[in-house]
């Protein structure tokens, strides 16, 4: 009886309960971000990142092209300042969970995109392995924490790790770790 209680408990936390065909499905939004000189997750788990004086401004647009578990397509563009001024834009697939057991309290929604490209007008200083080489273009993965009103789903605000990286020297052999920005933002859906 048990297994067939959690059965069904996963089960209704993965399977959307209500129809979202009233959904909006294109975005807009922006966020600010730094820079800090960990790994993604070491931000977290080490609890000892060090921000640095690089910052990122950026606009970001998404359409969701599947429901159920959501399939977005996000893009941005934005300016980096501090260390270094340059351009960067970057494009990927996004998948959105937002069947949150709490959703009627506080919408909660979670995006990851392990896999896009990401290109900077310049090769940033922070990203230049020992021997001042480095790519213009690098793996972008993003995670992010979305937050909204359950009465007001179209306006959100979110936290988002925007990583740019060589995919561990698979897509170049500089030895550099690419970039970290913690990001804070807001999105209007329309």
């Amino acid at each position: 009886m048990k297994r067939l209680q959690l059965l069904l408990l996963c089960a209704y936390l993965i399977i959307p309960t209500s129809t979202i065909c009233e959904e909006l499905d294109w975005s807009i939004g922006a966020y600010a971000s730094q820079y800090y000189n960990t790994e993604p997750a070491g931000l977290l788990t080490h609890g000892n990142a060090n921000f640095l004086d690089q910052y990122l401004l950026a606009l970001t647009a998404s359409k969701t092209v599947w429901r159920a578990l959501s399939l977005e397509i996000d893009g941005m563009i934005g300016q980096q300042a501090g260390r270094a001024s340059l351009s960067e834009i970057a494009v990927a697939p996004v998948l959105r969970w937002s069947s949150f057991p709490w959703k009627k309290i506080l919408q909660t929604d979670v995006r990851f995109a392990p896999f896009g490209i990401s290109y900077t007008s310049d090769v940033s200083p922070l990203e230049q392995g020992k021997d001042g080489n480095g790519s213009h273009a690098l793996n972008l993965l993003l995670i992010e924490f979305d937050f909204s009103l359950p009465q007001v789903k179209s306006k959100e605000v979110f936290v988002r790790l925007h990583h740019r990286c060589a995919i561990y020297d698979y897509l170049n052999t500089y030895g550099a770790n690419g970039e970290d920005f913690l990001s804070l933002g807001y999105r209007q859906f329309f």
